[in-house]
């Protein structure tokens, strides 16, 4: 499993890259799905998994606010 260090490490990067907003975005939204198969986040909010979870939904989360562009 890939640790968290990991994931903060592929965000700063892709944070402080030289990309335009959207391909930063992009690369954001990569990187939470593949935490979202790593760590099983539930797509609904489940208050007993944050909890046991901390670490985890913090860093998922800053990497969602993150993003400027929304590609829904």
């Amino acid at each position: 499993m890939k640790s968290l260090a990991y994931y903060n490490g592929k965000y700063e990067s892709i944070l402080h890259s030289g990309c335009s907003e959207y391909n930063k975005s992009r690369q954001m939204a990569a990187l939470m799905t593949d935490m979202e198969k790593q760590y099983k986040i539930p797509m609904l909010r489940n208050v007993e998994w944050e909890k046991d979870n901390r670490s985890t939904i913090a860093l998922y989360r800053k990497i969602s606010r993150s993003r400027s562009v929304d590609f829904e």
